[in-house]
C-alpha cells in the first residue's frame, strides 16, 4: 500500500512553510490577550494556538484507526491494518503532546502542573489506552491474529476519544470551554477577533498537514517492512 513518493515530497514541501507561517502568527500578529476585566493576560496562553491544534489532530488519529479497524474487520485486508497501525502511532505522539502543552499551560494558569479533573483525566486515559494499543501488537507475532484483535481494540478503544473531547461539556472542570456550551450551563467565550479566528485556522492546517506527512510516512514504512518480511517468507 505505498503512497507516490513525489506526492509525499509535495506534501512535505507545502507542510514546512504553512507551520512556520503558523508559528509566525503565533508570536507577531497576535494581538495581546485580556481577561473579561480587561486585563492583558500573560503570554503562556499563546500555548493554546498549538494545544488545541494538537488535541483535535491526536482525536482525528484515533479517528482514523478506529475507520481502518473497521474496515480491516469488514474485508480482512491488510492495507487497513497498516493504516490503523500507522494512525495509532502518530496518534499517540500527538497524545503525549496535549499532555505536555496542557502541562505547561496548567503551570502558568493555576501554579501546577496536574490536577485530577475531567479533561486532563481522560486526556491521560486516552493516551494510555492507545498506548496500550500498540503494546498489545507489539505482543503478538502472528500477523493475522495480531490484526484481528488490534482492530477489535481499536474499536472498542475508540470510545475514549468522544469522552475526552465531551469531559468539560458533561461534567464540572477546571479546564477553560473555549467553545459550545456544558449540559451544567456553562459556555465557552470563544474567541473574538479576526486576527485570533485566522491565526487558530492556520495552525489548526498546519498541524493537519504534519499528520498527514506522518501518517503517510509512517504507512509507506509499513507497507516496505511487510513486503520485506513476504519475500523472507517466500524464501524460506
Amino acid at each position: 500500500m505505498l503512497i507516490d513518493g513525489k506526492k509525499e515530497k509535495i506534501l512535505a514541501i507545502i507542510t514546512a512553510p504553512v507551520m512556520l507561517i503558523a508559528i509566525g502568527m503565533i508570536f507577531f500578529y497576535v494581538p495581546q490577550m485580556k481577561g473579561n476585566a480587561g486585563e492583558i493576560l500573560d503570554s503562556s496562553f499563546k500555548i493554546f494556538y498549538f494545544h488545541l491544534p494538537i488535541a483535535m489532530v491526536s482525536y482525528l488519529a484515533f479517528t482514523v484507526v478506529f475507520i481502518a479497524s473497521i474496515m480491516h474487520l469488514k474485508g480482512n485486508s491488510s492495507k487497513w491494518d497498516i493504516v490503523a497501525h500507522s494512525a495509532a502511532e502518530v496518534g499517540v505522539v500527538f497524545a503525549f503532546l496535549v499532555l505536555v502543552t496542557g502541562s505547561i499551560w496548567a503551570k502558568a494558569t493555576w501554579g501546577w502542573y496536574w490536577i485530577w479533573e475531567p479533561r486532563l483525566t481522560t486526556s491521560l486515559a486516552l493516551f494510555l489506552i492507545y498506548l496500550a494499543y500498540l503494546m498489545l501488537r507489539q505482543a503478538l507475532e502472528e500477523p493475522e491474529k495480531r490484526a484481528r484483535l488490534a482492530a477489535v481494540f481499536g474499536i472498542i478503544g475508540f470510545m475514549s476519544v468522544p469522552l475526552s473531547f465531551l469531559s468539560i461539556r458533561l461534567w464540572r472542570s477546571a479546564h477553560p470551554l473555549m467553545f459550545g456550551s456544558s449540559s451544567y450551563g456553562s459556555s465557552g467565550g470563544g474567541l473574538e477577533g479576526t486576527s485570533l479566528q485566522l491565526t487558530l485556522a492556520v495552525n489548526m492546517l498546519a498541524f493537519a498537514l504534519i499528520f498527514t506527512s506522518m501518517l503517510i510516512y509512517r504507512i509507506n514504512n509499513e507497507s516496505l517492512k511487510e513486503e520485506l518480511e513476504e519475500m523472507k517468507y517466500q524464501r524460506s
